[in-house]
């Protein structure tokens, strides 16, 4: 009997102990998986991608920068007429890879002059083709297809135009990613009263000739998005790369649709991060599910542009702080505001596997080997 007592209170004891263990597993579980995440502090410990730069001149003072947050860049050119002539934009970029080995890539660009002229297609392919052979790993088209560029009947060129139908299709067969601007926020076709974000209405009011509201015989934001969209139709080989949120930046759900539609598509986030924390304030489940869904096609990129002068050491600061927010807003669940939009918002707290991808695994998928030297310090 006392045999009986002694083997029951035993197993009395066994059992409170396996409680306590299950009762603690949970807490534990907990603390080993925020262990595994980052937080703030690990900004500059982890090697990370920017996506999309524009590095003009020598820009060695970004570099520095560049360096000691442990980021590697894809600078792209651009034909605009805010920028270095095409022909510059190149040479800086071969410069930064041949003295940056494993920290700078580039992606070229083609140019519109002579669009008209009916060898145009024929001299963009060889120029697309001596870039690649210099270390290009994208071409960039911006938004003067669609925004600026006209026939001589004074139509606008689309993403669809017959003319580019070689180009885009010397691309897909040679599997060179297709950077991608067309249109801009859809703010840019709203009065300025109505624009969600003031960095908008800034840009806006310093470029006009961008300002679609106030040029209603220019094309609208769905037809230049629609004529796109034809073109990636066309081309379901093409590797593509949405840059800005692919222009559909005011909902998520959008930027959700078009990458449904066209599997060989990414987007990235450069310069686009406001428009993520603004829907946040209302809608921080939406963002974080949408950024937790599409994980392995999402691309950290800033849309920074530096140079072609090193004088301005305030520039670099504001790079790192800018860094360091985005950073904080996708890592944590701090509460933040920007000096966009009025309200407040939380830090998406993403897992460290998927900013992982976000901050650079997606970027060395995309572009391959473009960083494939051990990266200078």
């Amino acid at each position: 009997m006392k045999a009986a007592r002694v083997q029951f209170a035993a197993l009395i004891v066994a059992l409170s102990l396996l409680r306590a263990a299950a009762a603690d597993a949970p807490a534990e579980a907990t603390a080993t998986s925020a262990a595994r995440d980052y937080t703030p502090e690990d900004f500059t410990r982890v090697e990370k991608i920017d996506a999309h730069v524009h590095l003009h001149g020598r820009a060695d003072r970004f570099m520095d920068r560049a360096v000691a947050d442990h980021f590697r860049l894809l600078t792209i050119n651009v034909d605009s007429p805010d920028y270095p002539p095409i022909r510059e934009q190149q040479l800086a970029a071969e410069s930064l890879r041949e003295r940056y080995p494993g920290r700078v890539a580039f992606a070229a660009t083609l140019s519109v002059e002579g669009f008209q002229s009916p060898d145009w297609s024929a001299a963009t392919l060889r120029n697309i083709d001596a870039a690649v052979a210099h270390g290009a790993v994208g071409i960039k088209i911006w938004k003067n297809i669609g925004m600026a560029l006209r026939d001589a009947d004074g139509s606008y060129v689309m993403p669809d135009d017959p003319r580019l139908e070689p180009i885009i299709a010397h691309l897909a067969a040679t599997h060179i990613v297709l950077l991608g601007h067309q249109a801009e926020p859809r703010n840019c076709w709203l009065p300025f009263e109505q624009m969600t974000v003031r960095s908008d209405r800034d840009y806006f009011r310093e470029h006009p000739q961008y300002y679609m509201y106030r040029h209603p015989e220019m094309p609208t934001h769905a037809a230049i998005l629609a004529a796109r969209d034809r073109m990636l139709r066309a081309h379901p080989g093409l590797r593509f790369d949405g840059v800005h949120l692919a222009s559909l930046e005011w909902d998520v759900d959008r930027v959700a649709d078009f990458l449904d539609h066209y599997p060989n598509a990414d987007v990235d986030v450069a310069a686009r991060i406001v428009h993520l924390e603004y829907q946040a304030v209302r809608q921080r489940g939406k963002v974080r599910r949408f950024l937790l869904r599409y994980q392995d096609r999402i691309l950290y990129g800033s849309d920074t542009a530096y140079g072609p002068g090193d004088s301005d050491p305030a520039a670099v600061s504001e790079l790192h702080e800018d860094w360091l927010k985005d950073w904080r807003f996708l890592v944590s669940s701090d509460r933040m505001h920007s000096d966009d939009f009025d309200g407040t918002f939380r830090g998406l707290h993403l897992p460290r596997t998927v900013i992982d991808k976000i901050y650079r695994r997606n970027a060395e998928a995309l572009f391959g080997n473009a960083w494939a030297a051990p990266p200078a310090r």
